[in-house]
């Protein structure tokens, strides 16, 4: 199957008269000249802050829009499908997306994840309604705070620099069976960087719906005790030591994991997740303590899409899948492998439940009372290390899922249940699946922002993790 891409630059409209998303959707499938087709509008806004050096330097808001058609063209062997998704798209534009996408499915051959489209959802009762939107009004709290916070620093010697973003995204999906569904997705996060006249450096990200849970004198509290501790260097060679990952590091490991989790690349043999001799590793005992890693549409404060939003055919997603029903999924329970990232083809091929991916994903550990906090386990170490993000991240083997990666913005030294000083940076090597065997305690959850992949993917809530002989493959210049 092919895919176009095109149309302008998000923020910026088309010549002629702009129209409202479920209109396009509805036009344009008015207009489909093929069996089936299905319509995917969105319409985005996005409101920014940006500072630097203890001072606010911009804001803006921005808005964009994009339609995917897809249009499905049966044949003797099958059915055909063509995708073309542009941006900027005006009411005058839908009728040339719609014919680019039949030109496509007119040159396609059946495509191989084909299956009967989704039916059977009740239309959304918002379907009329005005897509959602945002403004500067959101950081009217934020706003504030981090002017106290620029204050604070300033009399310390300290340097804030960072940018706030929310998006508030509505999207329309239907379809020639019938689908009618709507979903408005809210995304904010917020990075916060310290600097101080020593050379140290301390980060530190959340991730929002709206902004009134980011509390921006506990961040900047926490940033200048982390510089604080770096005022005594310590000098450490590469090796394996005990290392306490914070959740924002646990989440950009754990989503890479996630993400190498579709079920027909392991069933071809192709992953980690792939079992000897053939089929994969579900039911598999992956883990040293009983964790679970999950994802929810429903997930408080987590909320993401509860309907499939495939804008292209892949291995783990299929256009012919949209609307089809999430619901929570345990990807691992009690240690276990339980599930793999599904789509309606891929379940019939390897025999296994359909569980395609979610928006979000979230790591819990077997304490009933919650486990412990970060500083509850820094107590608790004799001697080891306490990292504060992972960036970098590449994939060195994918029969392993080993990646490698840097160290960033604070390594700490812990001694008798305090730390002692930051550390060097690091280059490490580790498979998230290996290190899952590892682990010798698991902290309490709590929704954290991942550094690395903040720019894909914000919802995640994870525990900090004590992991013995973590390896930090060679010592990095990387501040």
């Amino acid at each position: 199957m092919t895919e176009i891409r095109g149309g302008g630059a998000p923020g910026r409209r088309s010549a002629g008269t702009v129209t409202r998303p479920q209109e396009a959707v509805e036009r344009a499938l008015e207009l489909s000249r093929t069996d089936d087709c299905v319509v995917i509008a969105e319409e985005t806004t996005t409101a920014n802050l940006r500072w630097a050096g203890n001072t606010l330097t911009t804001n803006g808001v921005t808005r964009s829009n994009r339609l995917t058609v897809v249009a499905l063209r049966g044949t003797a062997g099958g059915v055909a499908a063509g995708v073309v998704s542009r941006t900027a798209v005006a009411a005058d534009d839908v009728e040339d997306v719609v014919r680019a996408a039949e030109a496509v499915a007119e040159g396609n051959e059946p495509a191989d994840d084909a299956a009967p489209l989704v039916t059977g959802a009740a239309p959304d009762a918002r379907w009329d309604d005005d897509p959602a939107e945002t403004g500067v009004g959101v950081f009217a709290d934020v706003a504030p705070a981090l002017g106290e916070a620029f204050a604070a620093a300033d009399a310390a010697g300290r340097r804030l620099y960072g940018f706030a973003n929310h998006q508030v995204t509505s999207t329309f999906l239907g379809s020639s069976a019938g689908l009618r569904l709507r979903h408005d997705q809210p995304t904010g996060l917020l990075e916060l960087n310290a600097k101080d006249g020593r050379g140290g450096s301390a980060w530190a990200g959340v991730g929002t719906r709206d902004f009134t849970d980011v509390d921006v004198p506990g961040v900047a509290a926490d940033l200048a005790r982390r510089l604080e501790w770096g005022a005594r260097r310590v000098e450490l060679p590469a090796g394996r030591y005990e290392t306490i990952l914070p959740p924002s590091a646990v989440a950009d490991l754990m989503i890479y994991l996630y993400w190498s989790a579709g079920a027909q690349d392991a069933h071809d043999g192709r992953t980690v997740f792939s079992a000897p001799g053939g089929g994969t590793r579900v039911g598999e005992k992956l883990a040293s303590l009983p964790v679970r890693l999950s994802s929810d549409p429903a997930a408080p404060g987590l909320e993401c899409a509860p309907f499939v939003i495939a804008h292209a055919s892949g291995r783990e997603q299929s256009v012919f899948d949209n609307g089809l029903a999430l619901s929570a999924t345990d990807w691992i329970a009690d240690g276990t492998l339980t599930a793999l990232t599904q789509t309606r083809r891929s379940a019939e091929r390897t025999g296994l439940p359909l569980t395609p991916g979610i928006d979000n994903l979230i790591m819990t550990g077997p304490s009933s009372g919650g486990g412990a906090s970060l500083d509850d386990m820094v107590a608790r170490t004799e001697r080891g290390l306490l990292l504060t993000c992972l960036w970098y991240i590449r994939e060195v083997d994918p029969q392993r899922l080993l990646l490698t990666g840097l160290t960033r913005d604070g390594v700490y030294l812990v001694e008798n249940g305090e730390v002692v000083g930051a550390v060097n940076n690091f280059r490490f090597n580790e498979s998230p699946v290996d290190l899952l065997s590892r682990i010798g305690e698991v902290g309490a959850t709590a929704p954290t922002l991942p550094r690395e992949w903040s720019d894909y993917f914000t919802r995640t809530a994870m525990p900090a993790l004590r992991v013995g002989d973590f390896h930090m493959s060679t010592v990095s210049q990387a501040t």
